[in-house]
């Protein structure tokens, strides 16, 4: 049970975010459960974004709940290849990775990471780099032939991820993983995240992203949605294009022991403290 003082919460939450009220109605419910958060997108390339979801995790920690950073990094790579003229093809979404690209795409996820880290840092906020080169915690085996270095994991090291939790740090997890020659390998970040989610057996899942959630024909956002509904929606085409690995991830994941799977709009101020902490929520929470 947390019991934490109005005047203690007070000077934690917001003034634009959920109210104290509500806050206090929603603490219990993750008191000791795992949040697994997925980042990408605009999120972590505009800083305006950043930096309010850099104060969302600090608040989450400061109120004794247990998050995990997962982030992508795909913008920040397309921007390095570029650099190098290097051109990059894609099969279904996963970028073709060699030799070359291996090394420019662990170099702009490990610097990345570290930015994040010392974000988390600079707010007072503990936290722990994990990274291939960093108490790596992902085992991969390549994805296939044709990718190159992209991984799928095969293990998770949940065990070190509870540690660094146990001493009130934030595990901040880049999408790379090793494989059983420890050659590294480039993982899709929602893939990573996912896998984490369904070996800690967490509470939720939230993939934050540029999209509202998953809308309806009228482009409404649809506040919740089970398996059934998804798979009627993609065969309509309502769900289409990219968001349907995206979906099928969130139902694989909310089908193996996760509670709840989120999608919710990163460009929105505090989405994260709605979402967890409030009536409202602010996304599309996609249950079995």
């Amino acid at each position: 049970m947390l019991d934490i003082k109005d005047t203690k919460l007070k000077k934690i939450l917001p003034f634009d975010g959920p109210s104290i009220n509500e806050v206090k109605k929603y603490l219990d419910k993750y008191n000791d459960e795992y949040i697994v958060i997925k980042c990408g997108g605009s999120v972590l390339v505009e800083k305006d974004l950043f930096d309010i979801f850099i104060r969302d995790i600090v608040i989450l920690n400061k109120l004794g709940l247990n998050p995990i950073i997962v982030h992508g990094g795909g913008k920040r790579i397309n921007s390095k290849l570029s650099e190098f003229n290097i051109e990059s093809n894609f099969i279904n979404g996963l970028r073709v990775t060699d030799k070359n690209i291996i090394k420019i795409v662990k170099d702009v996820l490990i610097k990345f990471n570290k930015e994040i880290v010392d974000a988390l840092k600079d707010q007072s906020c503990e936290t722990r780099r994990i990274t291939s080169e960093e108490y790596n915690i992902l085992t991969v085996k390549p994805e296939n032939d044709k990718l190159g270095f992209v991984g799928t994991p095969t293990h998770v090291k949940a065990d070190v991820l509870k540690e660094i939790i146990k001493v009130n740090e934030v595990p901040v997890v880049a999408p790379l993983g090793l494989d059983e020659n420890n050659e590294t390998f480039n993982i899709n970040a929602d893939t990573v995240a996912g896998s984490i989610a369904k070996e800690l057996k967490a509470r939720r899942l939230m993939i934050i992203s540029d999209v509202e959630g998953v809308l309806n024909n009228e482009k409404k956002l649809i506040p919740e949605i089970n398996s059934q509904e998804a798979k009627e929606l993609i065969n309509q085409n309502i769900i289409s294009g990219g968001m349907i690995p995206k979906i099928n991830n969130c139902l694989d994941v909310a089908s193996n022991g996760v509670k709840g799977v989120v999608i919710i709009d990163g460009r929105k101020n505090h989405s994260i403290l709605f979402e967890l902490l409030s009536d409202k929520g602010s996304g599309t929470l996609i249950r079995q």
